[in-house]
């Protein structure tokens, strides 16, 4: 088990720039996961880490060493990809034990641990076929398998769940996080699925094209994302925005949105703040309750049933927004909405930093 450092890490393809100055430290044992939408660099970053992408600058170190011109093989690492990546001629025995067996390990050891993790992702009755006689989901399983039987110093893991079915994607990213505990080896887990992100890790790394946006605790970066960007793309639906500017309330400030809507704020939360400033206000569609007083206006155009809750899409004023709320019924097409918010976030329109 090794801690994994990043400093200043960058790749380039000729004149892209994939990876900017990335600078990361995860901890001995941690399940860190990379998010970010597609073609942010979070697969490339792994494949760095991993030594089968060449660094065009930076370091990589392992455990304080430095491994960044090492070769994957010299790094301990075990990897699972978004193709499987199986060794058509051998059965799924032989996939899953082949890197023990190149490392001569006791034949009692590998058929013990092919048996655990044959158990574990539910292909017991498939170890004596071939890949070709499996479905795709099956084939991710043995790839996932093939990783986790070797025990590594670092799991690396590239979007595995992507071709599972959803009842077994959640089997499975419950059955990866257990066996993470059990082991106690540095995870890194690359996925563009919030539900996996938050559920999987201890520390998220945020990225968006090539840069680490935010680092942190899942509902540390959920509660208190440090720019639009994070506050945007974590969280289902998305953060609504609203353009304001800062306004008196009394003795406290609020946002004021025109036409004599002001939507109060935590003196707290923004203390750094003068009136007058123009700023761009976050509310999460959670973030909002009922309020025959609340100073929002909520024009319902759509209602989403979704069994436990409901989503509703509107407009305030010419901005779309969408409420979610607990239950399993919701307002009318038409009806008007009053809506008081419970936690606002505000963000620096120009540059997109959270202002607190």
């Amino acid at each position: 088990m090794v801690d994994v450092r990043l400093r200043a890490v960058g790749k380039r393809f000729g004149d892209t720039v994939v990876l900017d100055g990335v600078d990361a430290h995860f901890d001995d044992g941690a399940f860190v996961v990379l998010v970010g939408s597609s073609g942010c660099g979070k697969s490339t970053l792994l494949r760095c880490i991993a030594g089968l992408e060449e660094v065009t600058a930076g370091t990589i170190e392992f455990g304080g060493h430095d491994v960044t011109h090492a070769a994957p093989r010299d790094r301990d690492v075990a990897m699972v990809f978004q193709s499987y990546a199986l060794y058509p001629h051998m059965t799924v025995r032989d996939n899953l034990a082949f890197g023990l067996a190149l490392r001569k390990t006791p034949r009692e050891v590998v058929d013990a641990r092919v048996q655990e993790v044959a158990r574990m992702l539910s292909i017991e009755h498939l170890l004596d076929r071939h890949p070709r006689a499996l479905s795709g989901g099956q084939r991710q399983r043995v790839a996932m398998g093939r990783a986790i039987v070797r025990r590594p110093a670092v799991f690396m893991f590239d979007e595995p769940l992507s071709n599972l079915d959803p009842g077994l994607r959640n089997q499975v990213r419950v059955e990866i996080r257990r066996l993470h505990d059990e082991l106690g080896a540095t995870s890194i887990y690359v996925t563009h699925d919030q539900v996996e992100a938050m559920t999987l890790a201890d520390r998220l790394v945020v990225l968006d094209r090539g840069r680490v946006q935010q680092i942190g605790a899942p509902l540390e970066v959920y509660r208190r994302p440090a720019n639009r960007f994070v506050a945007g793309f974590l969280g289902s639906p998305a953060m609504n925005f609203l353009r304001g500017h800062i306004a008196r309330d009394g003795d406290a400030l609020a946002v004021a949105l025109g036409e004599g809507v002001q939507v109060p704020l935590a003196g707290a939360q923004v203390a750094a703040l003068a009136p007058g400033r123009e700023v761009e206000l976050g509310i999460r569609p959670q973030d909002v309750v009922r309020d025959d007083d609340g100073p929002l206006a909520l024009q319902v155009e759509l209602v989403e049933t979704l069994g436990s809750h409901v989503h509703v899409h509107g407009r305030i004023g010419a901005a779309s927004f969408v409420a979610a709320f607990e239950g399993h019924q919701g307002p009318a097409r038409g009806e008007v909405l009053r809506l008081r918010v419970t936690l606002p976030h505000v963000f620096d329109p120009a540059s997109g930093v959270a202002l607190r």
